[in-house]
């Protein structure tokens, strides 16, 4: 029986997207790739642990978890996490940025100095900027009152940003043109802490590394992988943890956090074989209570 190979997720780096094995292997993820491979029959998925550590109750968790953790092992993978506003204590600085995934779905975030642009490939952020540079507990307060100044979340569901890949403006101007307002707004405020240096708006554009130009719309979107089940398709783009898969149904867009806590095998020249769902139209804003 071929050996069963377990992902530890997909990490973007200078070669573009890359998928890490336990063990330390990777695989390079260009695009017109055939990403193939199956889930193998009669296992079940298990808690991928925390911080580094084993699960040790090796508890089974649902297929269409994107966290693939029991609960104490998520708790405890949070206890010291900036995301989870866990950890104030961090000495090394911290970014305030601007990004934008779709029209009228921009968010504010921080992330570490030292991970450069990595936070916002991994979000799948079609364009940002920078905001501001300065202590971790500056650039948090900042980030707070730009969410309630400007009224933008700092955080955006997976599946609003899927709904939008296909429709984005052509331009890069125009893919900058909601974050420059803002920017503009933003640096305009009072209120801002002493210890973080604002920065001017420079927009980074993602569409070319993403591949997004005039790819096809996608059709579904896995839902999860089962026991026995397969996965086959062409690359024809990847944003955040999403592989866009050219099939024999269309594109089907593959969220690779489903892949952690599955024993995966080679495909075999396997049709697409899991559940996939709809992608969901993104809502009309509505301009009325009736």
């Amino acid at each position: 029986m071929a050996q069963a190979w377990r992902c530890s997720g997909l990490r973007w780096s200078a070669d573009g997207p890359v998928l890490a094995w336990e063990g330390g292997r990777r695989s390079v993820l260009t695009r017109g790739k055939r990403v193939a491979f199956g889930v193998g029959e009669g296992g079940g998925r298990t808690c991928v642990g925390a911080r580094g550590n084993a699960c040790p109750l090796g508890a089974a968790v649902p297929g269409r978890s994107t966290g693939a953790r029991c609960e104490e092992c998520a708790r405890l993978d949070r206890a010291h996490s900036v995301a989870a506003d866990t950890l104030a204590d961090d000495p090394r600085p911290y970014r305030v940025y601007l990004a934008w995934f779709g029209p009228g779905m921009a968010k504010v975030g921080i992330t570490a100095v030292r991970r450069g642009p990595a936070r916002l490939l991994e979000q799948g952020a079609v364009c940002f900027s920078w905001l501001g540079t300065g202590p971790l507990m500056a650039a948090r307060r900042t980030e707070e009152l730009l969410r309630a100044a400007l009224r933008v979340p700092d955080r955006i569901p997976y599946a609003d940003k899927r709904a939008v890949r296909a429709v984005l403006p052509a331009g890069e101007g125009d893919r900058a043109a909601e974050i420059a307002g803002l920017h503009a707004r933003a640096v305009a405020l009072d209120g801002w802490p002493e210890s973080l240096a604002r920065e001017p708006f420079r927009p980074v554009d993602h569409v070319g590394v993403f591949g997004l130009a005039g790819v096809p719309a996608a059709v579904g979107e896995v839902s999860e992988l089962v026991a026995g089940g397969a996965v086959s398709g062409e690359l024809v783009a990847a944003a955040g943890p999403d592989l866009h898969l050219a099939t024999g149904r269309g594109v089907v867009v593959l969220d690779t956090r489903l892949l952690t806590g599955w024993g995966l095998l080679p495909a075999g020249g396997r049709e697409f074989a899991v559940p996939v769902r709809a992608v969901r139209e993104r809502a009309a804003a509505q301009e009325g209570l009736f």
